[in-house]
């Protein structure tokens, strides 16, 4: 089957076939590490790393680049504040969103580029782009020259006229145009800075990702994604400048844009007030239901995070994982012993990354896997359940693991007790059974009769 994704460009479906099919490239832009990640940042990096799992199944080597933004005027006030240098706060929280992203189950990119590490090749792009005339200096800044590139506008689908008109912004002296972006800018002693042709100073947010692409994937990548909110003026600026430093390459091939995350039909922004943090809501609910409420919706849209979606993928789970324990599994999966994707869960994705339909699969696997009624079809079934799941990047627990929800309480305890009001029932001394089940509803236990036995959970 191919796959196929709506390129943000073209405004289109399209197939998509790599440039070289030996080496997939894929650039998502990554967080600027100042604080601790909202749940808005996590869906990009849970999206698009189904996304590069799709690809590797497809195609094998995979060149996947996430970037870190270590350099940014945020991450200045940040650190004044604090009264720390800039390497202080950056290596902080950039370790914080690779920990909250991993317990979402997202897998390392293979390049996690940082733009201070880059500051070398930002600096020969900036020069390229004077010595073509796409950018100029002025007063220690050196600015992109807008009106220079005539496709300006074509991913955000915003005319030049329209642009400059906009500017919302008192326009600096030192610019020719309105719209021209800065790709430098000078440093004063208190705030970090590199030598450079131009004075000691800083690069710009957009070169840092062009130059973190070209170094690591090359002049033209095949895919590069992020959230709909990047489209203008990063990834706009990112096109403008890599094009005209490549000599006019395609920067990238397919760009793919993930929809925001609203709260109560709001966009979630900090200006409001309803910004919701990973780290926060690791320390609340289970990881794999925060990243089952991230795919719940197609990626394209926007999705309403609540509490109520949280706690309904808790309860999709609690019914997934039910159906692995009635079918015997003991282990989570290894790499060593990976099921295969089911081809119903593979075709919903190869079709633009279509999640929603990719988890209706899972939920008609798993309740197929139900009524099997033989130790052979029960393999069947758990083979397909869990292989539905590597593709989301789901059921990655034991049944054990996911229903203790990581906690320390005696498991034994629990179960015996189970086990001595099975021997009361078997007895019919109904009032011990009865008085078991209010001791373990005390203890926070909720119990499920079943035809394959007695199932336990822990209460929310």
């Amino acid at each position: 089957m191919d796959l196929c994704f709506y390129n943000s460009l073209s405004r289109s479906l399209e197939t998509f076939t790599p440039a070289d099919p030996s080496r997939v490239t894929m650039y998502v832009c990554g967080p600027t590490v100042y604080n601790y990640v909202h749940i808005g940042n996590a869906r990009p990096a849970v999206v698009f790393g189904v996304l590069a799992s799709l690809l590797r199944r497809r195609y094998g080597r995979v060149v996947y680049a996430r970037n870190i933004t270590d350099v940014d005027d945020k991450i200045n006030a940040a650190a004044r504040t604090a009264g720390v240098e800039i390497g202080a706060i950056t290596s902080r929280f950039a370790q914080a969103y690779r920990d909250d992203m991993t317990a979402l189950g997202v897998a390392p990119p293979d390049v996690e580029p940082h733009a201070t590490d880059h500051i070398g090749q930002i600096i020969a792009m900036i020069e390229r782009l004077i010595a073509n005339g796409h950018a100029y200096a002025a007063e220690g800044h050196v600015l992109f020259a807008v009106a220079s590139f005539p496709d300006y506008g074509r991913l955000s689908r915003r005319a030049p006229d329209e642009l400059l008109a906009g500017a919302r912004v008192e326009v600096a002296p030192y610019k020719r145009d309105a719209g021209d972006f800065v790709l430098w800018k000078p440093s004063t002693p208190d705030l970090p800075g590199w030598d450079s042709p131009w004075g000691r100073g800083r690069p710009g947010w957009h070169i840092e990702c062009s130059a973190m692409a070209e170094a690591h994937l090359g002049e033209t990548i095949d895919i590069h994604a992020g959230g709909v909110d990047l489209q203008f003026p990063h990834h706009e600026n990112e096109i403008a400048q890599s094009t005209c430093a490549h000599g006019g390459k395609p920067f990238a091939r397919f760009w793919l844009h993930n929809g925001m995350l609203t709260f109560d039909g709001a966009k979630m922004s900090k200006s409001i007030g309803n910004v919701t943090l990973v780290h926060d809501l690791l320390a609340t609910y289970p990881a794999e239901a925060l990243r089952l409420a991230l795919l719940s919706a197609h990626y394209r849209q926007p999705l309403d995070w609540s509490d109520a979606l949280i706690e309904q993928s808790v309860r999709t789970l609690d019914r997934l994982y039910g159906t692995l324990r009635d079918l015997g599994t003991a282990d989570a999966p290894t790499e060593a012993d990976t099921p295969t994707v089911p081809a119903a869960v593979e075709a919903a994705l190869a079709d633009d990354l279509n999640t929603p339909v990719a988890l209706a699969e899972l939920a008609q696997i798993a309740a197929a896997a139900r009524k099997a009624d033989t130790p052979t079809r029960r393999q069947h079934a758990r083979a397909d359940l869990l292989g539905a799941g590597r593709a989301l990047g789901l059921l990655q627990l034991t049944p054990d693991q996911w229903f203790s929800r990581g906690r320390t309480d005696d498991d034994a305890g629990i179960q015996a007790l189970i086990e001595q009001r099975a021997d009361a029932k078997r007895t019919r001394d109904f009032a011990r059974a009865d008085a078991i089940r209010e001791q373990l509803a005390a203890m926070g236990i909720q119990l499920e009769d079943t035809p394959q036995g007695v199932r336990w959970r822990r209460s929310e």
